[in-house]
């Protein structure tokens, strides 16, 4: 039987740089890989930019990686690529699965699409004009050529449908996947405790790059005006954002620079031990599409503290409080963790399981199936 043959569009993905929507995609073509039928059904090949299968030989052990010719790295280059060489690429694959969001106009006839989120659509000014411009432009001619759009969430799913009158059958949910592995690897408390002078102080995490949605600043007013024990230190790891330099601004008037550790980038280790460490981990972001930090800490017996934006009530569930952001409604929220501890991480376990990169994989196996079977009058 001939095999299916699928490229995989990961030219968005830039090397050394993992983020959100880059772990989806690549947990869920690692879960593929572990259903034998679709091994034999499908022959995967992968695009991807210079160093990619030096960053991430785990993928490049099990698929066949093509390297994009060396650019500037800019996303102009990335896109001229894409409707360059990958087009021509393209032409000879079943079907193209493009990965980030957008499609460029020539290639395969078959596609499958991953929108990560419409964060744009609810928040346009946490982009630049010319980004917006071009998502305006582009995401919606993708949507209606696509054969298939996959999404992390049902929130994503709706959106979608709803902003973009796209039929239902078209745009399916492909979980997130949180690989069994993690925590395996996480640094011990003791060594965490000492390296960031937290003592025995009680510990709260949050992982997310200081972008205006993912709303610091609602945890420093809270930490101000309702979560004031000085004992409790709020840790927060991930990159300089565009709301950085008005954070730290904000921490140092409120005076909370002794109970607020800011430590940037961290490695894996570190990230879950300190996600093992800590009493709670707080999500007060204005926008997810997904949300993995939440399932993360459930896998690791952390309970969650979430706020009820976009994606998160979805992903959450009853597994973690899930709360409206008001600074009264957060005010109790770490003495109801304390006292249902037991309770929320065992169903947090629970929920974690679900979003397993087994079952994300067969997600896409699902989503591939369709696609590959739409007729071109369909397409």
């Amino acid at each position: 039987m001939r095999q299916i043959q699928i490229g995989v569009n990961l030219l968005w993905l830039r090397s050394g740089q993992v983020g959100g929507s880059q772990e989806y995609l690549l947990r869920q073509l690692s879960g593929m890989s572990l259903n034998e039928s679709a091994k034999l059904e499908y022959q995967i090949t992968l695009f991807v930019q210079n160093g990619f299968t030096q960053h991430h030989p785990e993928i490049a052990d099990i698929y066949k990686c093509v390297e994009a010719p060396k650019h500037q790295g800019t996303r102009l280059a990335r896109i001229a690529l894409e409707q360059t060489w990958l087009a021509n690429k393209s032409r000879k694959f079943d079907l193209m699965h493009h990965g980030g969001g957008t499609m460029p106009r020539i290639g395969a006839r078959k596609t499958v699409l991953t929108m990560h989120d419409v964060q744009y659509l609810s928040f346009p000014e946490n982009f630049s004009r010319v980004r917006l411009t071009y998502l305006r432009k582009v995401v919606p001619n993708s949507l209606g050529r696509a054969s298939l759009v996959t999404t992390p969430s049902n929130y994503v799913r709706e959106c979608l449908i709803n902003a973009f009158d796209l039929p239902s059958e078209k745009v399916c949910v492909v979980r997130h996947g949180v690989d069994q592995s993690l925590g395996r690897d996480a640094t011990s408390e003791e060594e965490l405790r000492q390296r960031l002078r937290l003592s025995s102080k009680k510990v709260i995490f949050l992982p997310a790059i200081t972008h205006p949605h993912k709303n610091h600043k609602f945890l420093l007013q809270l930490m101000n005006s309702h979560w004031s024990d000085k004992n409790l230190v709020l840790v927060c790891a991930g990159g300089k954002g565009r709301s950085e330099d008005e954070f730290m601004r904000e921490v140092r008037r409120l005076n909370l620079d002794e109970r607020i550790v800011r430590i940037g980038r961290v490695s894996d280790g570190d990230r879950d031990g300190l996600m093992k460490l800590s009493s709670a981990l707080v999500f007060p972001s204005l926008y997810e599409g997904f949300g993995a930090p939440a399932i993360e800490a459930m896998m690791l017996g952390t309970p969650v503290i979430a706020s009820n934006c976009a994606a998160l009530p979805e992903v959450v569930g009853d597994a973690g409080l899930v709360l409206p952001l008001d600074l009264d409604a957060w005010s109790d929220a770490l003495q109801i963790v304390d006292a249902k501890r037991d309770q929320f991480v065992a169903a947090g376990k629970l929920r974690a399981a679900e979003f397993s990169v087994k079952n994300s994989g067969s997600d896409l196996i699902s989503a591939y199936e369709t696609a590959v079977s739409k007729t071109v009058s369909d397409v």
